[in-house]
């Protein structure tokens, strides 16, 4: 399978992103059982959906520049 094969130009300070995005979905999941955690919620959402709109802004900057070479 070619898929398993697929080279990335992604450095690991862009990885940061995505990174940050998943852990405060699994953070914002996990504390769904747990009153403690429940005053963090606006601060996960707010975490998660700049960081979901920041990712897909920087992967499509990158699929169109990489479609450009």
């Amino acid at each position: 399978m070619n898929f398993f094969k697929i080279k990335t130009s992604w450095s690991n300070s862009e990885f940061i992103l995505i990174k940050l995005c998943m852990a405060s979905a699994y953070i914002l999941i996990g504390t769904y059982f747990h009153d403690f955690f429940e005053s963090y919620y606006p601060l996960l959402i707010v975490i998660f959906t700049v960081t979901v709109i920041w990712f897909v802004y920087q992967w499509l900057k990158k699929m169109k520049s990489e479609k450009q070479l």
